[in-house]
């Protein structure tokens, strides 16, 4: 596949634009990210330029190569040869997105996808867990990976938003099937935490639509967190970071983070945990290193990727960058291709929803 990412902290739309766009673009594919007082009008501008290109779009934190910011850049992806591309959109996720996915059939068909050379890649604003579940109802079958992220940081009081085509919308998400016509496409996950030691948790009481575990093993979720840790009830949500919940499928491991406790003991957090879940307690381990062994597995596997976008959760993007370790993370990866990305509020991998982890499609 052939592709460019280019990236302007212009203010000016227009300039920021023609920065990112040379004049002999021509582009089959545009995956674009900008902070979210510019979103509209990127949106309006990119698809009057070039209204033939399939166009994805989202706004918050977006990262090109060591630089990110979620106030004045504008990072653009162009798939230009080698790949067939078909993007749509899956509207009214909060209630029936299982309803259009008869769109993302005929994008999947579209590009008549084979093993390992197939990526679906998305941006969501909401119900995740029910959109990938519905997605695999078509890419499953047709061994297409799905990386993708929900959409984080859009300013109090305004809704989260995606684009596709020329057109900006909530409640939905915009997806781009791609097809690598000259290599592999696959997609990887980077998980930075491991059971602690204690014993799994069973969640024999929840309340779905708050995303809250009210009870483990039968007892108050926050009481059981507490014995285990050791930590504070008022401090549970401030030891995210280092202690999510994970559950365990197939030996690998799914986070899911605490973000409220009330006064009874409950526990809610950004991923939905169904009742009689088995819930370990995690640790945070060297991050350092197993970010060098991510490093190591694309190169084994891609030697000379010519696109890596990653979808990083905000809570990897705080400890990082409360680490110090942020600038060195984003200028590694960038040395093994063209990287760019975005930084979410969960993470969505084949048949997953995740949080605090790191989802990348890989293109060789």
């Amino acid at each position: 596949m052939r592709s460019t990412v280019k990236s302007s902290k212009a203010r000016d739309v227009a300039t920021a634009v023609s920065e990112v766009f040379d004049s002999a673009s021509d582009p089959m594919g545009i995956i674009f990210m900008s902070d979210y007082s510019r979103f509209n009008d990127i949106t309006k501008l990119l698809h009057e330029k070039y209204p033939n290109a399939q166009l994805i779009g989202t706004a918050g934190t977006v990262y090109h190569g060591n630089c990110i910011d979620d106030n004045s850049i504008l990072v653009v992806t162009q798939i230009v040869g080698d790949a067939a591309v078909s993007a749509g959109l899956i509207g009214n996720l909060s209630k029936s997105p299982l309803s259009d996915m008869y769109k993302l059939s005929e994008s999947v068909q579209k590009v008549n996808p084979r093993t390992e050379d197939t990526v679906c890649i998305e941006f969501c604003t909401t119900n995740e867990e029910v959109l990938v579940s519905s997605m695999n109802v078509v890419l499953k079958p047709a061994n297409v990976s799905l990386a993708g992220g929900t959409v984080f940081g859009a300013p109090e009081g305004k809704p989260s938003l995606v684009a596709y085509g020329g057109e900006v919308y909530c409640d939905a998400c915009a997806y781009m099937v791609i097809k690598n016509l000259s290599g592999k496409a696959y997609v990887i996950r980077e998980n930075i935490y491991d059971r602690a030691g204690g014993p799994a948790h069973i969640a024999t009481k929840v309340n779905l639509a708050k995303k809250e575990v009210t009870e483990l093993d039968h007892r108050p979720a926050a009481d059981v967190y507490m014995n285990e840790t050791g930590v504070a009830r008022n401090e549970i949500v401030n030891h995210v970071m280092q202690a999510p919940f994970g559950r365990v499928v197939d030996n690998e491991i799914y986070i899911s983070s605490m973000n409220g406790v009330d006064g009874k003991g409950a526990i809610t957090n950004y991923k939905k945990i169904n009742q009689n879940d088995a819930l370990y307690i995690l640790k945070l381990l060297d991050y350092r290193e197993i970010n060098e062994q991510t490093r190591k597995q694309i190169q084994s596997k891609t030697l000379r990727p010519s696109l890596i976008f990653s979808v990083n959760c905000i809570y990897r993007y705080l400890l990082f960058k409360q680490e110090g370790y942020l600038n060195d993370f984003l200028t590694a990866m960038s040395k093994l291709g063209p990287f760019a990305g975005y930084i979410g509020g969960g993470e969505q991998f084949n048949r997953q929803h995740v949080n605090q982890t790191m989802v990348c499609a890989v293109f060789e």
